[in-house]
């Protein structure tokens, strides 16, 4: 650790001043999105595991007429599913409402039309062809899942308005100047601060930058600010002997000190992450197109040999 300069000038102490978290804005996120995510994948378990429980029940059939219409339902309820798409890419279908609610509704359709038909099947296999159809379906809705996760990193919210590097890097307050200005009072944080931007933001583009950028640079995060915290902490603990601060005085400053530092490096993960996760997201659409089209193969065949024998 740094040890206490002999002399701290006004500048320094003004590092920390009531107004200094105006300089580094909040990373270019949506409040609570982990949160959000980690309800929609609970919900997901509770509604998978209840389709179960219903099904143990016995109460009906595949064959007999409420299996019947509950396949039928969850299978116009996955035809709608090509609604959304069309909403996208067709310029007559612009004016019909906001991507936000198309997407949300895509959403609900995708995730009630493969429990309804899940509970059709009994979770059972019938004949290789409804085996295929099923299967397929299931891996076009888990990766619909994965697709909302890379969806929403690359994408402000659920508007469907797409976010740029530039825009996240303003937002995150990447300025060596800034970061420099404001941690004054702790030169530690500052280097420690700026490698980390150095490392997250270098290498080639590459599978394994990408890889390390999405898994392991969080990691890192986590591991800097606990570094910074401590450092912020003695740094701060110092002053407020030297100045005669108050327990009040010396909170909020700390508090102010960590917030940014905390949003700093929280904007650097979101800028390191953004081309990652467009990578990611263009991999997504190559392996989930061909299983949407082996569904529909495999469902209007299951349809028609139900129908037909």
């Amino acid at each position: 650790m740094t040890t206490l300069a002999p002399s701290l000038t006004a500048a320094d102490l003004g590092s920390v001043s009531a107004g200094s978290t105006s300089a580094v804005s909040p990373p270019a996120r949506r409040p609570g999105r982990a949160g959000g995510d980690l309800a929609v994948y609970a919900l997901l378990a509770v509604l998978l595991f209840g389709a179960w429980w219903f099904c143990r029940l016995e109460l009906f059939k595949p064959g007999d007429d409420v299996g019947y219409w509950l396949g039928v339902t969850g299978g116009v309820m996955m035809l709608l599913l090509f609604l959304y798409p069309l909403r996208k890419h067709f310029r007559f279908t612009h004016r019909w409402g906001k991507v936000k609610w198309w997407f949300v509704g895509h959403m609900i359709l995708g995730i009630g039309g493969p429990l309804l038909i899940l509970v059709h099947s009994t979770f059972h296999l019938g004949s290789v062809n409804a085996a295929v159809a099923l299967f397929s379906m299931l891996i076009v809705a888990g990766s619909g899942v994965a697709g909302r996760f890379l969806y929403l990193r690359i994408h402000r919210g659920l508007e469907g308005q797409r976010s740029n590097l530039q825009d996240l890097q303003r937002r995150a307050g990447l300025a060596e100047s800034e970061i420099k200005s404001k941690f004054r009072f702790a030169p530690d944080v500052v280097e420690r601060l700026l490698a980390f931007e150095a490392n997250a933001l270098s290498g080639d583009a590459g599978w394994g930058t990408t890889l390390r950028r999405v898994v392991v640079l969080p990691l890192q995060r986590r591991a800097i600010y606990q570094s910074c915290v401590l450092d912020i902490n003695e740094r701060l603990h110092a002053i407020a002997l030297e100045r005669s601060w108050g327990r009040e005085q010396r909170v909020r400053r700390r508090r102010q000190a960590t917030l940014l530092a905390r949003n700093f490096l929280d904007g650097v993960v979101r800028v390191a992450q953004f081309s990652a996760y467009e990578r990611l997201f263009a991999l997504w659409h190559v392996l989930h197109v061909p299983f949407v089209y082996v569904l529909l193969l495999s469902a209007a065949f299951h349809v028609f040999a139900v129908h037909a024998y």
